[in-house]
């Protein structure tokens, strides 16, 4: 029996530097590592998905022609294009095989027979922006993903980006589209500077996008709140027919570009109350897409925490905290397009 799709590949380890950047080639041997530990550790087994590279319909759902077409002449180069994000010779071909693996993945969970995945991509998707490439992502994989999925037929797809900084290209890439729901819980004020509670949308997309920012040194407590209170009721409202985690381990206390305080079993449990919803509403369709995490041993720790949290019936436990300023802020404005939210 298959619990998971896997979409991993070592051509992803080929976007590279030349030289010492934090998100690195060898992060995937830590992902890796998480995922072997679930087989030998738990028993659990994975069906690989054979990656293909993202067509331009698939790419032009999410980003601008004008905006690939550039991005296409950076082939072979090797180099910055902004003062962190940077391509070496086969960058722009490996983000396309991450965009469409994503895609190649969300087909094969919409036509079964295996609901979950764990993407392991490279580069990172979430900061690239619908005309613009910044914050180590060039393109964006759950973004392009869940457009994949929605010109599938699926009506509702929920992003929930648990990663330490705000997804501000896929909160860009639906800001005015009600069929995606955006939930992101980042540090704030932090990179890359958005994601405050009051963006919540446009035009027909508004309060389709729910942001949940929170003061550096948040740990579990506060995080299981966030999602109790907020996050879990929203989505149980909207009954999305997938969910994407855009799933960042850089909210761990180990990470060294940011100030969060969160355990590995966190990861875990956020993972498993998001497969609940799934169950519910979406006939298990989830999966766990990587983004951040700069810290190996604490992206191996939670990548294997929130892989097992999403496969496994297992209950996890984690603290809860008592009222948080953040959290009433965050409560208040999404009460008023959930009803379900707490406001405490």
């Amino acid at each position: 029996m298959t619990d998971a799709l896997l979409l991993s590949d070592p051509r992803f380890f080929r976007h590279r530097s030349g030289g010492y950047h934090p998100e690195r080639p060898e992060r995937l041997d830590a992902a890796r590592a998480a995922i072997e530990r679930a087989q030998r550790g738990s028993g659990l087994a994975f069906a690989p998905i054979e990656p293909r590279a993202a067509t331009e319909e698939d790419i032009a759902r999410v980003h601008r022609p004008e905006f690939l077409s550039w991005l296409r002449t950076l082939r072979g180069d090797q180099g910055y294009i902004d003062a962190d994000t940077y391509v070496g010779p086969e960058s722009i071909a490996i983000a396309e095989l991450a965009a469409g693996g994503t895609v190649a993945m969300v087909d094969a969970m919409i036509d079964g027979p295996v609901p979950r995945g764990v993407a392991l991509v490279r580069p990172p998707g979430h900061h690239a922006r619908p005309d613009h490439a910044m914050g180590f992502c060039l393109l964006n994989n759950v973004a392009i993903a869940a457009a994949k999925a929605r010109a599938r037929g699926l009506s509702r797809v929920a992003i929930v980006d648990w990663d330490v900084h705000h997804g501000n290209g896929t909160q860009d890439a639906f800001y005015d589209d009600p069929s995606v729901l955006y939930i992101s819980t980042h540090q704030f004020p932090f990179y890359p500077g958005t994601g405050a509670a009051p963006e919540v949308g446009e035009k027909d997309g508004k309060g389709y996008t729910l942001n949940v920012p929170l003061g550096a040194g948040a740990g579990d407590g506060i995080y299981r709140s966030a999602f109790e209170r907020i996050i879990l009721p929203a989505l149980e409202e909207y009954a999305p027919e997938m969910i994407l985690v855009s799933a960042g381990f850089d909210a761990s206390a180990r990470d060294p570009l940011a100030e969060m305080n969160l355990s590995a079993e966190a990861f875990g449990w956020m993972a498993r109350a998001l497969r609940r919803v799934a169950d519910r509403t979406a006939a298990g369709r989830m999966a766990l897409v990587l983004e951040g995490g700069y810290d190996l041993v604490a992206l191996e720790a939670g990548l294997l925490a929130a892989t097992r949290g999403m496969i496994e019936a297992t209950a996890l436990e984690i603290p809860r905290s008592p009222d948080h300023d953040d959290l009433a802020r965050a409560s208040a404005i999404a009460k008023q397009t959930w009803r379900g939210v707490d406001q405490g």
